[in-house]
């Protein structure tokens, strides 16, 4: 899954595809890359954000949906947690919605993806952008993400989601330390017994700071794809990453390490 931040301020590109015609291009590029999906948000997550308001990300998004709606290169996805944002999107050829609050800031969002029988991540974040990465804790890092995404789950088809519509996010660096993020990762057999398909995002993140002390963002596709190999051989079904052609082989070699199943 192709990353197309449509921001000011994202972590790794801020500013870099704010302009609606180099978003469309940029994921024009992606998909030509190798990407088999497109995810396009028009705000930050990154720790410390403090969110946009609706017609903001409307203002971003919405624009980039219609340049590529005749012709998408790959299914896309609407990156948000808002369901009008979700709703506008879908009505202009989105396949996904990809929550990272997954449905708690704004529950219409699983009713939009139930409307138009879209696929829906939920990924599992502590606290809020703005706070989360403000001494997280937990008593049990591993059993907590995957009791809130079973029970998320759970929610969302009973809101009249197909299961088999249903993608889980462990949500690496949402509200978690390195430490916890390295939990979560050796665990992943135990995120797949949930059977949803796992989506795992750990393209340019801190914890390829602090493991490897490489400062800039941009500078850490190399280790991401280091990462995608060892994701792919363990089952997870999409990485949502910034850069394709290396985490495209990468995701190809860990497919191939994968156990028969």
């Amino acid at each position: 899954m192709g990353i197309v931040n449509v921001t000011p301020d994202s972590f790794s590109d801020g500013g870099d595809f704010l302009d609606p015609d180099r978003a469309a291009g940029q994921a024009r590029e992606m998909a030509s890359q190798g990407a088999d999906l497109l995810d396009i948000g028009g705000e930050s997550t990154r720790p410390g954000s403090a969110g946009v308001s609706l017609q903001t990300e409307l203002s971003r998004v919405v624009p980039v949906f219609e340049r590529l709606q005749g012709e998408p290169p790959a299914p896309m996805s609407i990156d948000t947690t808002k369901a009008k944002v979700a709703r506008a999107c879908l009505e202009r050829g989105a396949r996904i919605v990809n929550d990272v609050s997954a449905g708690r800031i704004d529950p219409g969002v699983v009713d939009a993806a139930r409307e138009f029988d879209a696929y829906l991540i939920l990924m599992h974040m502590k606290g809020a952008p703005r706070d989360m990465q403000v001494n997280p804790s937990y008593a049990d890092a591993v059993g907590e993400v995957l009791q809130f995404l079973r029970e998320r789950a759970a929610w969302a088809q009973e809101r009249g989601v197909a299961r088999d519509r249903i993608i889980v996010d462990p949500g690496l660096g949402f509200g978690k330390s390195l430490e916890h993020n390295l939990e979560l990762l050796r665990s992943l057999p135990r995120l797949k017994s949930l059977r949803y398909p796992p989506m795992v995002g750990a393209s340019r993140k801190s914890l390829f700071k602090a493991l490897l002390g490489i400062e800039q963002p941009k500078a850490r596709d190399a280790a991401t794809a280091t990462m995608t190999t060892f994701l792919a051989s363990q089952g997870v079904d999409i990485v949502r990453v910034h850069e394709i052609p290396g985490n495209r082989d990468a995701a190809r070699i860990g497919d191939a390490l994968r156990p028969p199943r």
